[in-house]
């Protein structure tokens, strides 16, 4: 309890830090949902910190919602104020920079100015040294002239290696680091929490570069804060843990939003390579004068005739015109042999062969790779050049060696220039299990600890993240219960075939409308998408003088929601596949009731038909794949959304899903299409199946028990 930084835990707070800390003892990992109120940050991050200090360990706690990184800075900087730890709160780099350069021109400037400060510092060193032997000389030492002599030819030596380097790109924000007392910017840094734009600003102020004082400093600290890229992308996993000194067996990783990694995994692991990359590449090899450029250029061509191709066979009738700005995939993968691209390769090439023309291109690459490196480092140029050729090599080369291996699905996409009205596509090896990614993340740290509100089922988890016997936690809604009600209002099921039909438009707008006239306060309403969340924000507007606000892709969601909360009867239309179904908390009055309108599936492609495939095959079953990655995922959204509201003990409100196909009722004529059975067992205890006429009176009725309306009830 040394790291609990308030007066008592919540009601199974301290049961739920009890377990995670025996656990973590034993280096096994945690599954632990937990609805809001359970306090699940300080349960997961308060053991953690204890099994650190007790065995000598780093806490890394990590989320890809941006609300949540400021919740645990101020989480950590509550417990700093009860117990000193030292936490560092890291961002990529490209968010921190001051100059805005890239990784590579980045990695380069720091080399040069490591090697220009070292030889300023040679020099100054040589200098004093040749002073003390001309004293020592003047003075009768006879062997000292001669030593003064060998000191005068190395600084010599040293002064013309820096006029050379002088002339090299370095990064003076960087060069103050290395030359400048930084001991205050560490004792600032350890004072409190900072966050990455203090710690920017502060940099900035002094003229250092912030990002790398990081690094240099998160040696052995007690709390790391970053995203998820960090823990997910193994080649930066590798690096982080390098700077923070600590093999992977002595990190203890906590993810917040752990639903959320199964996606972002595959978005790591996922290796795409575009027209406009091997355009470049055959562009770079033209100008080579090198011999192997002519093979490179063999292979590299043909696949990007290969390529170009298969889109462009793929376009029936006005499908070309059709293209727009955003990547639309085309599917290439067939049942009995290769993929349509890879057939396009084999056909288009002819060469010596196909692994020697790539072991040339990567070969060549790397030699025109660490000639442009020379040639940033020496000054020559402005900007530190990628090398085209070995970026799309080595694309190619994982194409033909690992696109028909289990759970890697190779698809083409286009799409349409908006400056050129050009069509162009791309090519995409797309990671349907993601537990090729996290599965050797959990074998790697010593434990780790996923909290999220919507986790179960448990055993789905453990499977499609590849983890080896967790131990699972569940806790509930902790508020009174008396002051909330859920409802399964049996509209008609929103099957996207019956979407257009009029009479189901009327029937749900009327239970839309019921439900936001009855809401004493602000409605939010979760669609399946975009387009249906506009469809009733209209029909909506049409019926009542209730302000009704459409969040809309390209609209700045943060400014819309303040909109939102700042009115005091409004309705807030949004898609459950956006920004505000999770992370986003709508406290008190900021809304009284959230609606979630129909069940909103994904839009279901052939990318998603490739992960429940991939799901049938690796966990042996028909349906698994279904709801493994359709069925499971979209109600997980849909509890996300329901937790918008209820957000303390003293909030009254009312959850409501707007669709048959939640009821308990729904099991005997929809079958497979029902998805009350998805809820845990004490979500669906709380579900109370209601007719579509009646939801006006049940909300009526609830929130007049409540007092609730300011201004006495509306009519029904």
């Amino acid at each position: 309890m040394r790291f609990f930084p308030y007066e008592q835990p919540y009601e199974n707070q301290r049961e739920a830090m009890g377990r995670i800390h025996n656990a973590l003892s034993r280096g096994q990992d945690v599954l632990f949902e937990g609805a809001c109120g359970t306090g699940k940050t300080l349960s997961s991050l308060v053991p953690a910190l204890e099994v650190a200090r007790e065995e000598d360990k780093t806490v890394v706690i990590t989320t890809d919602v941006h609300q949540q990184m400021r919740q645990f800075v101020a989480e950590a900087r509550a417990i700093t104020r009860e117990e000193q730890i030292r936490t560092v709160v890291f961002k990529g780099k490209g968010s921190m920079c001051h100059i805005d350069v890239g990784y590579e021109e980045c990695q380069t400037l720091r080399d040069n100015t490591r090697e220009l400060v070292d030889a300023e510092q040679e020099k100054t060193q040589l200098e004093r040294r040749q002073r003390e032997l001309l004293a020592e000389s003047q003075d009768g030492d006879g062997s000292a002239a001669d030593a003064r002599s060998a000191v005068m030819d190395e600084l010599e030596s040293t002064e013309e290696r820096l006029e050379d380097l002088e002339e090299q790109n370095v990064c003076d924000y960087y060069r103050n680091n290395l030359t400048e007392n930084t001991d205050d910017f560490f004792a600032w840094l350890f004072e409190d929490v900072r966050t990455p734009d203090e710690i920017y600003e502060y940099a900035e102020r002094q003229e250092f570069c912030g990002y790398e004082l990081l690094k240099e400093g998160i040696e052995g600290v007690d709390l790391v804060v970053c995203n998820y890229h960090h823990l997910l992308d193994s080649t930066i996993r590798e690096q982080f843990f390098r700077w923070l000194g600590r093999d992977p067996e002595d990190v203890i990783a906590v993810f917040d939003e752990a639903h959320n990694v199964e996606d972002a995994a595959r978005e790591h692991a996922t290796r795409t390579c575009s027209e406009r990359t091997f355009e470049s590449a055959l562009d770079e090899l033209e100008e080579s004068d090198d011999p192997r450029s002519e093979d490179a250029a063999n292979v590299l061509s043909a696949f990007h005739r290969a390529l170009a191709e298969t889109y462009e066979d793929s376009f029936g009738f006005g499908q070309r015109e059709r293209i727009g700005e955003n990547w639309s995939d085309i599917a290439i993968v067939n049942e009995d042999r290769r993929d349509d691209l890879t057939l396009e390769f084999l056909q288009r090439y002819s060469g010596q062969g196909i692994d020697d023309d790539l072991e040339a291109a990567m070969q060549l690459g790397q030699r025109l790779d660490e000639e442009y490196e020379e040639a940033y480092r020496e000054g020559e140029t402005a900007t530190r050049t990628e090398c085209q050729t070995l970026q799309a090599a080595g694309f190619v080369s994982a194409w033909m060696n690992e696109g028909a291996k289990e759970g890697l699905y190779p698809v083409v996409s286009v799409t349409r220039d908006a400056g050129t009205d050009e069509i162009y596509g791309r090519a995409e090896l797309y990671t349907c299990l993601p537990r090729q990614v996290t599965g050797r993340l959990f074998e790697e740290v010593s434990a780790t600890v996923l909290m999220s509100a919507t986790l179960q089922p448990f055993e789905v988890t453990e499977n499609v993240l590849g983890l080896e016997d967790p131990i699972a936690l569940a806790y509930g809604l902790q508020f009174p219960e008396k002051n909330r009600r859920t409802y399964a209002v049996e509209t008609p099921p929103l099957f996207s075939s019956d979407r257009e039909d009029p009479a189901v438009q009327e029937e749900v707008t009327d239970a839309i409308y019921d439900a936001v006239r009855m809401t004493p306060g602000n409605t939010l309403a979760f669609f399946p998408n975009y387009g249906e969340a506009t469809r009733y924000a209209d029909r909506l507007e049409s019926r009542t003088d209730r302000a009704v606000y459409v969040d809309e892709p390209g609209v700045a969601v943060e400014e819309r929601r303040q909109e939102f909360v700042g009115d005091d009867d409004a309705v807030l239309c949004t898609s459950l596949w956006g920004t505000l179904a999770e992370g986003v908390s709508f406290d008190g009055e900021d809304a009284r009731t959230v609606l979630v309108v129909g069940v909103p599936y994904p839009h279901l492609d052939d990318r998603s038909e490739a992960v429940q495939d991939a799901y049938d095959v690796a966990f042996d079953g028909t349906e698994t794949g279904w709801r493994y990655a359709v069925e499971i995922p979209t109600v997980r959204k849909t509890r996300q959304a329901l937790g918008r509201v209820i957000r303390s003990p003293d909030d009254v409100g009312v959850r409501a899903l707007l669709d048959r196909r939640y009821s308990s009722r729904a099991k005997s004529d929809l079958g497979k299409y029902s998805v009350n059975g998805t809820f845990p067992h004490e979500e669906r205890e709380e579900l109370i199946d209601i007719e579509p006429t009646k939801l006006k009176f049940a909300m009526l009725n609830f929130y007049g028990d409540r007092d609730a309306y300011d201004d006495g009830p509306p009519a029904p």
